[in-house]
């Protein structure tokens, strides 16, 4: 990945087929946060903004270090603005990341 990353979603909590809430890991100028729960408008303002958040899972015993998986984007349909990992999700979708 070209960009820095500004986010690491590791679980996410969904509602009818849209994000409620997902966990993730922040950065914080050199290394991440503790857990922190972003809600689906912050989410989706940070990425609007030009944030990179990216799914994975912090290593054990190894502070800022994390497995990293798919970026997380914004898909547009007519109606309607999706978080996803692939460009033809019909809902919110962050591939397999566990719920919570």
């Amino acid at each position: 990945m070209s960009k820095k990353i500004d986010g690491v979603i590791e679980a996410a909590r969904y509602k009818n087929g849209q994000i409620l809430l997902v966990r993730a890991y922040e950065r914080r100028g050199a290394t991440f946060s503790d857990r922190v729960l972003v809600d689906r408008k912050t989410l989706l303002e940070r990425l609007q903004k030009g944030e990179q958040y990216v799914l994975g899972t912090r290593e054990d015993l190894k502070a800022s270090t994390f497995k990293l998986g798919k970026p997380v984007m914004i898909v547009k349909q007519t109606d309607r603005e999706l978080l996803a990992t692939r460009e033809n999700a019909t809902r919110d979708e962050l591939g397999e990341t566990p719920t919570f």
